[in-house]
């Protein structure tokens, strides 16, 4: 048989270009899949609880944050430096907001993403509060207060969502379909992004509580430490006053490292059982606190006592965390001292505040879980 060499090449060109078109066609489908697998699409409508019912599901601080656009202190927060693979949810509504996989240690004290698992979900707003422009980012469903979004996070995004944790509820990968999020499963990957601390906020590093902090980085709350016995009775009156958010039981003022009860109370380590309270000083002035509740809870005149309470655990003390706190302790003592209202000399100590040792669960709220249980604090008059 004769050979037409044109022929054979010809088809071989075209048996070629077949091969190429179904090799590019099977790369652009798994591809298209690869993408899709990524991309969640639910129209899903997250509604809004009444105010009514939002004031009794959030704490006081869910609700300053969230209904009031306040901002929480940094690096005293729940999810900051939370590493577990998740989902955030609005605290409000349950509207799904970041992955677990975008986000990143920015070195600001609060969660940091670089970008939310569901762009359409999160509104962003010009702020123009603190005399500066800023960014806000609010949960499209529900418009609460997430916080804000900057222009100097990691690659490829370039964003930093700067986000309250008093915003967030979070859903470890494992509980997704158990809490009826089951569809977000594929998109919340095991790992972080690397840490991106190169941002406004975390250069110069954040200050200690109550210092003055980058403008636009600050939380718009403070924080005071007291002392004045056993912090149960403490806590009981002073989570109860308006304007406090958020009280905590703990130690502070030793010299040991992330002390406990059991060493506390033997009175060697120098810390003394204290309250750490969260208020909002539009509400509630240091000055205030201090002269209308702190001297008057509990016996500012008896070294290291407090009822049947003796050791140095249980002495009076104001842990200062900023200079002003500390002229206002002192203006307030020397006021109190003179006025005669004791009729002893004050002992209180003012000192600046150091590490803060959170104590064991059951010591928190323990007068709400007790009823009834030990006190020796009361209001005076």
């Amino acid at each position: 048989m004769k050979r037409h060499p044109h022929l054979l090449h010809f088809f071989g060109f075209l048996l070629g270009c077949i091969l190429a078109i179904g090799c590019r066609s099977r790369a652009s489908t798994v591809s298209n899949a690869s993408v899709k697998e990524h991309v969640v699409m639910t129209h899903r409508k997250y509604e809004k609880p009444s105010d009514d019912e939002l004031r009794k599901r959030l704490t006081p601080m869910q609700y300053e944050v969230t209904q009031r656009a306040g901002t929480e202190p940094p690096f005293r927060n729940s999810f900051w430096d939370n590493h577990e693979a998740g989902l955030y949810v609005d605290i409000a509504t349950g509207e799904p907001l970041f992955s677990s996989r975008d986000k990143f240690d920015s070195g600001t004290g609060w969660p940091s993403f670089a970008k939310p698992i569901d762009a359409s979900r999160v509104n962003s707003i010009t702020d123009s509060t603190l005399g500066m422009t800023r960014t806000e980012v609010r949960s499209r469903d529900g418009n609460s207060h997430l916080g804000h979004v900057f222009d100097d996070g990691p690659q490829p995004t370039g964003m930093r969502y700067c986000i309250n944790s008093a915003s967030l509820r979070f859903i470890p990968a494992k509980d997704l379909a158990s809490q009826g999020y089951g569809e977000w499963a594929s998109v919340i990957a095991t790992g972080k992004l690397p840490p991106a601390t190169s941002n406004s906020c975390a250069l110069p590093p954040p200050p200690r509580e109550g210092e003055t902090a980058v403008k636009g980085c600050a939380t718009t709350l403070e924080t005071a430490v007291l002392a004045g016995g056993c912090f149960w009775g403490m806590e009981d009156l002073l989570r109860a006053i308006p304007g406090v958010l958020e009280t905590e039981v703990g130690y502070t003022g030793g010299i040991v490292t992330n002390p406990g009860y059991e060493i506390v109370k033997t009175g060697k380590t120098g810390h003394a059982e204290s309250v750490r309270i969260v208020f909002d000083p539009k509400k509630l002035t240091f000055e205030t606190l201090l002269e209308n509740f702190f001297f008057k809870m509990h016996d500012p005149t008896t070294k290291n006592r407090q009822g049947n309470d003796i050791g140095t655990q249980y002495r009076s003390a104001i842990f200062v965390t900023s200079p002003e706190q500390k002229r206002v302790a002192e203006l307030v003592k020397a006021r109190i001292d003179a006025s005669g209202k004791w009729k002893a000399p004050l002992v209180t100590e003012i000192v600046d505040a150091g590490p803060f040792t959170k104590a064991e669960d059951y010591h928190q709220q323990y007068l709400v879980k007790n009823p009834g249980g030990y006190t020796c604090h009361f209001m005076r008059e």
